[in-house]
């Protein structure tokens, strides 16, 4: 129904904010992640949205780009996950993290995220794991300093798209080679799928 709301900021909340669009206050659930990309109370911000209709309300969710309310909406149809938990899964990392961390199966990543345990982990891995796609994968993209923090499978995908692999090539490949050994043993096994295909 709303696809995004632009307005003044007036308020922003641990997990909210209020756009004043047209005079009307919209209070819209957001992640972390996106309440942090916001402007400061007063100035103009746009975020794409996604309402939710419940029996007893009804909820707008807000986002800082189309990628993120892209992954919510899938993320939303993984059994068991609701609004709630899905917002708590891209406040703990980005599309982009998350999708490396379905394509290679890292159910520790997963895991690490609050208020998602093992079988959860598991279970967004079955069911996503084939549906995400290049755009998903597109912030993996090497950047300055990416690789200083990055799990050994995140550093794996980046060596092999440096190597002129597509994300999407990369990132199930390493899936593929599994993520035990050191970043040079899984880019091997990595490079021999791709051989064989």
């Amino acid at each position: 129904m709303y696809a995004f709301i632009r307005g003044k900021l007036e308020y922003k909340g641990l997990d909210r904010a209020v756009l004043d669009a047209g005079g009307v206050g919209y209070e819209i659930f957001v992640s972390t992640r996106t309440l942090s990309e916001l402007p400061a109370v007063g100035e103009q911000a746009m975020v794409f949205t996604y309402l939710q209709v419940r029996e007893d309300a009804m909820l707008l969710f807000g986002f800082g780009n189309r990628e993120e309310k892209a992954m919510f909406i899938k993320l939303l149809g993984v059994t068991g996950v609701g609004p709630k938990m899905a917002m708590s899964i891209l406040s703990g990392m980005t599309v982009a993290e998350l999708a490396i961390a379905l394509v290679t199966k890292d159910t520790r990543a997963l895991s690490r995220i609050s208020g998602v345990g093992k079988k959860t982990a598991e279970r967004l891995i079955l069911e996503l794991r084939e549906s995400v796609g290049e755009a998903e994968l597109a912030g993996a993209a090497p950047q300055a300093g990416a690789l200083a923090g990055a799990g050994t499978a995140q550093e794996s995908i980046q060596a092999l798209m440096a190597l002129g692999y597509s994300s999407i090539e990369a990132s199930r490949a390493v899936g593929a080679a599994g993520d035990v050994g050191s970043v040079e043993e899984i880019i091997m096994r990595a490079l021999k799928a791709l051989d064989r295909r």
